[in-house]
């Protein structure tokens, strides 16, 4: 494809896959797009183990790493607070609340908070966090660095200009998307309500045309459409409105290789676009997922308002742990409650297939569309 983003990335096809699966990171860049590995989650002796792996198969293809480093986070500044220290801060209401949720689903709590379920990563959203992961990767050929919440920082910025390395950033609307511009990243990801996660509340036929008008005199900026994105038809489009290609997160989540648990996948093979939510209860900003017994319970009157981030990620990801380790062995009331990250596009994954299938089904989309479009002109 005839694309400057393509030939600044050495890439064939501009499909962006954001996974924390590292054969859905490998098979899309083997494919002709890129993918990025999501390593948030990681710590530094488990990140080194996944580009590791990633260098013995990816067959010199590029692909990156994407962060989670908040501009705004409740004990942000705060480096020294352990885990143990932010549980002290979660109110026993909240606490109790989930041991009632779980008991009302037959699933005992009396070891939840004991430490075996749930590993926090809050440092890893610190800057010192997120530059310990940042140390590792450069020690491996990454193309790209994302920062999926927030304005990256400068020292990250400034850490990938140093080694020649791209920075893309999240966005969900134009004041944020001219905060990055003006911080020098290379790349918006600009995504709508639609998206799986972290999302704002515009859609993505509105929000990404918006930004591009937003940034159109910054040199030198790409955008990618995020947000509802499934198919190349889609991706069309979002390209005729100016994006330079898609960034694409729930379509993995289907495929043979995702890391994503049988019962969950299997809810999302049978979803539509309409049993996704877009709720707090998991991290304290609003993420869309699918919507479940969990969900709904955060929804209800008598539910206690969701803590502000850190703080609920640290009561959710315990319990959630719990739930999808039960789920997976058969667990009723588990597989009630289970729910995962995902976007509206989850009604068009029907289907589990390979990543390089969707990859290549992307493609053949994408250049029928783009036919079917210019035979509208005479």
């Amino acid at each position: 494809m005839k694309s400057i983003l393509c030939e600044k990335l050495d890439i064939q096809f501009p499909l962006f896959a954001f996974s924390h699966c590292r054969n859905v990171v490998t098979e899309v860049s083997k494919a002709g797009g890129f993918g990025v590995l999501g390593a948030v989650g990681h710590t530094p002796e488990s990140l080194k183990i996944e580009l590791d792996w990633i260098e013995a198969n990816i067959d010199g293809k590029p692909y990156g790493i994407d962060l989670l480093i908040p501009s705004k986070m409740d004990h942000k500044g705060k480096n020294d607070m352990t885990t143990e220290d932010l549980i002290r801060l979660v109110p026993p209401e909240h606490i109790a609340y989930i041991n009632s949720l779980l008991e009302s689903h037959d699933i005992g709590t009396a070891d939840l908070w004991s430490g075996e379920y749930g590993v926090d990563y809050t440092h890893n959203m610190r800057e010192a966090g997120a530059s310990d992961l940042l140390n590792i990767a450069l020690e491996y050929p990454i193309k790209l660095f994302v920062n999926a919440l927030g304005v990256p920082p400068q020292s990250v910025i400034d850490r990938c200009r140093k080694n020649n390395i791209a920075v893309g950033a999240l966005t969900g609307a134009r004041e944020h998307a001219v905060k990055h511009a003006e911080a020098g990243v290379d790349i918006l990801i600009v995504s709508g309500t639609e998206a799986g996660g972290h999302c704002g509340e515009i859609s993505t036929l509105v929000v990404v045309p918006d930004v591009i008008e937003a940034v159109k005199s910054y040199k030198d900026i790409h955008v990618l459409a995020a947000g509802g994105i499934a198919t190349g038809r889609q991706m069309a489009a979002c390209m005729a409105m100016g994006a330079a290609g898609a960034w694409c997160g729930s379509v993995w989540l289907t495929t043979a290789e995702a890391e994503t648990t049988p019962i969950v996948k299997q809810k999302m093979l049978e979803a539509g676009p309409r049993d996704t939510v877009r709720s707090k209860s998991r991290t304290g900003k609003p993420t869309r997922q699918l919507q479940s017994a969990w969900t709904d319970a955060w929804q209800a009157n008598e539910a206690p308002d969701p803590l502000p981030m850190p703080l609920q990620g640290i009561l959710s990801r315990p319990p959630m742990d719990k739930i999808d380790r039960l789920a997976a062995s058969g667990h009723e009331g588990a597989a009630a409650l289970a729910t995962y990250y995902v976007g509206q596009a989850v009604g068009l994954m029907n289907q589990e297939k390979s990543t390089r299938s969707v990859v290549y089904e992307f493609m053949e989309d994408f250049a029928e569309s783009v036919d079917r479009l210019a035979n509208t002109l005479d």
